[in-house]
């Protein structure tokens, strides 16, 4: 069951392939502001999904982030997502995130619950 409250925490470490240089969102080796926005999606999807109904997921329809501190290649980085609001299949989380010395990054993310066929059949 959907209620507020549901967290999940996700890691990666900084590796080449998610740096700016590499992602194309800058020009350094330091853990990409994309990266930092998928790492806070993917907490924020799988502190949800085991409480959804069979045949649905989540699908992101808005991020509202700041990256506040660069991390560079090694550093372990987390992102956190804890559910704040359900209202019917709107779905809004706080995200944050951070690294070995602390926060680099926090926002409000909002997903939406779909039926899976039934969202794909409109890619097809």
């Amino acid at each position: 069951m959907l209620k507020e409250g549901l967290t999940h925490t996700s890691r990666v470490k900084v590796a080449l392939e998610n740096c700016a240089v590499t992602l194309g969102s800058g020009d350094m080796e330091v853990f990409a502001t994309p990266a930092m926005v998928a790492l806070m999606e993917n907490a924020a999807m799988n502190a949800v999904a085991e409480a959804l109904p069979e045949g649905s997921t989540t699908v992101g329809s808005e991020m509202n982030t700041t990256h506040i501190k660069p991390s560079g290649i090694g550093t372990e980085v987390s992102a956190t997502a804890v559910l704040t609001s359900v209202e019917g299949r709107k779905l809004t989380f706080k995200v944050s995130a951070a690294d070995q010395v602390g926060a680099i990054g926090e926002g409000v993310h909002v997903r939406y619950v779909v039926d899976r066929e039934k969202f794909m059949s409109k890619v097809r």
